[in-house]
């Protein structure tokens, strides 16, 4: 991969929809992981308005700790780049009272939190007329579908969706990015505990990447180790099911002798 080159386009491409789209720069949560590290300063790099928000929830403190010193470093790094923190556990504390406490089980409360994050960005990005960066990676948007919908999902633009999980870390470490994100263990900090995404999904990214691109060369399993195996049923069970959330949603088109 050429690095520089591929950071240049990102930047050109953000710089160039900002543009078209007549807003004025880009709001982006950081969650002290690595995607929105490097989705976060390639907009930085545009030379636009960014607003990076701080979202915690029950965070876990390396989290918190993390995303603070991300953009203390942005914020020496870039003089177009400002911050806010939005403590939103009260608020999640409310909402999960008003539920039905036999709804109020974990999935459902993770999600909850990304979706209320999501709610705090567009709230930013609708007053300084500005555009919600994704942090979304292949992986996750095209491969298990890793995200939550209408949660870290709901975005304007997908900056490194096209990028597999080994090419963020690769362009995060060209581009600067700490070096406390870069050695941390990938999480979607939905948790207040420190469980990582491979204690979710039950593979690492190395291997989902594998398993994605042996499904797009039609590879035959008849080769395969036990782990790779497992690996790829993980990776096929989840694609599977996440086919929702990947998937244009679905219009019932009503026919003409009907109308």
């Amino acid at each position: 991969m050429k690095k520089q080159d591929v950071i240049q386009h990102i930047v050109n491409w953000l710089s160039n929809y900002s543009e078209q789209s007549n807003t004025t720069g880009f709001v982006i949560g950081i969650s002290g992981g690595i995607d929105s590290a490097l989705t976060s300063t390639l907009c930085a790099k545009t030379g636009k308005s960014v607003i990076c928000l701080n979202m915690p929830i029950h965070q876990h403190k390396a989290e918190y700790d993390r995303g603070q010193e991300h953009i203390l470093w942005l914020k020496s790094n870039f003089k177009n780049v400002s911050s806010h923190e939005v403590e939103l556990t009260e608020t999640f504390k409310s909402i999960s009272a008003a539920f039905p406490s036999d709804i109020n089980d974990w999935l459902t409360m993770a999600n909850t939190r990304a979706r209320l994050r999501m709610t705090t960005l567009y709230a930013f990005a609708c007053h300084h007329k500005m555009l919600v960066a994704g942090t979304g990676n292949k992986v996750e948007d095209f491969g298990i579908g890793f995200f939550t919908k209408y949660g870290d999902g709901g975005v304007d633009l997908s900056p490194i969706a096209d990028l597999m999980k080994s090419d963020v870390y690769a362009l995060a470490k060209e581009i600067g990015v700490v070096s406390s994100i870069l050695n941390a263990a990938p999480t979607d900090g939905l948790f207040a505990d420190s469980r990582s995404d491979e204690d979710q999904i039950g593979a690492t990214y190395d291997e989902l990447e594998w398993a994605m691109k042996f499904i797009e060369l039609n590879g035959e399993r008849l080769t395969l180790s036990e782990r790779q195996k497992i690996v790829l049923d993980i990776f096929t069970k989840m694609n599977k099911a996440n086919q929702h959330k990947m998937n244009p949603i679905p219009v019932c088109i009503i026919p003409e002798k009907l109308k």
